[in-house]
């Protein structure tokens, strides 16, 4: 087990409304990581490489969230493949050497919070949304086995622009279509990547459809969104968007200290991250 002073942190802008810490925290204290400590961070993209810079020994691991996922890439000695084709790190890791390795977690936690509602065999899957998170959801998909995947955007043309490449690239047959028709298309299994705006409006288009018989919303707050409270009404699988943030915080803090959450220790992250957005 590791022991005595290692630090590590969440840096994002703005980063005040992170469960970062009561995430990793909490992790910290039932693997018995009593040295552990873990803070929060204010930084832009010009300011994530003098941070790192001005970082001693003791620095282990970085949590990072918007704006600072992509310039990660180009701070790190060595990129994982999940990132590189996701072009987005969610993860810092010291090395040896002590420089940072990036990666991205977000594709871990999907995998993790959807897999274990999907049935034995998914042909075919939506993405609401075209952006970033969406290419997140693209490689969850492919890692679960989804061979044809159906991208609903508000912006179809960028979305195809976003998405098409890193379909040819994984294998998977893309189509592409605006958000407002996402309610003709059929498939098993729907991931949400879209804001809450946006989410709203993919509830007024579902209508009075039957919709996915699986939904992921990555959205937590203020849950349940308006989604995810519609094809509950339609007694539909709902996967909470904190599950998926809470997994891939439980991949951090593997990566960064050594230790594997059990699924008791991902139990008490849960809770405790419920318990400090207000929902238990």
């Amino acid at each position: 087990m590791l022991t005595s002073g290692y630090r590590a942190a969440v840096l994002g802008h703005p980063v005040d409304h992170s469960l970062s810490p009561v995430l990793h925290e909490t992790a910290y204290r039932e693997l018995g990581l009593a040295d552990w400590s873990y803070e929060r961070h204010d930084c832009e993209e010009d300011g994530l490489a003098p941070f790192l810079t001005g970082l001693d020994a003791s620095w282990r691991g970085l949590s990072l969230t918007m704006p600072l996922k992509g310039v990660a890439l180009t701070l790190a000695q060595e990129v994982s493949p999940t990132a590189i084709r996701a072009r987005a790190a969610n993860t810092l890791i010291r090395r040896v050497d002590g420089g940072w390795d990036a990666d991205n977690t977000d594709v871990y936690g999907i995998v993790a919070a959807l897999g274990p509602h999907l049935p034995a065999t998914v042909e075919r899957a939506l993405i609401l949304g075209g952006g970033a998170t969406a290419r997140s959801a693209m490689l969850a998909l492919a890692d679960l086995g989804v061979g044809q995947v159906h991208a609903a955007a508000r912006r179809p043309d960028a979305a195809a622009a976003e998405l098409g490449p890193l379909a040819d690239d994984l294998g998977v047959s893309l189509t592409v279509g605006p958000l407002a028709q996402w309610r003709a298309q059929t498939a098993e299994v729907a991931v949400s990547t879209l804001p809450p705006a946006g989410g709203a409006a993919a509830a007024d288009a579902l209508g009075d459809g039957d919709g996915p018989a699986v939904l992921l919303d990555v959205v937590y707050a203020n849950w349940p969104t308006p989604l995810a409270q519609s094809l509950m009404g339609r007694h539909r699988t709902v996967v909470d968007g904190l599950d998926m943030l809470v997994q891939q915080a439980a991949r951090q803090v593997e990566l960064m200290t050594g230790e594997a959450p059990s699924a008791m220790v991902i139990e008490a992250m849960s809770s405790a991250a419920r318990t400090a957005s207000g929902r238990s």
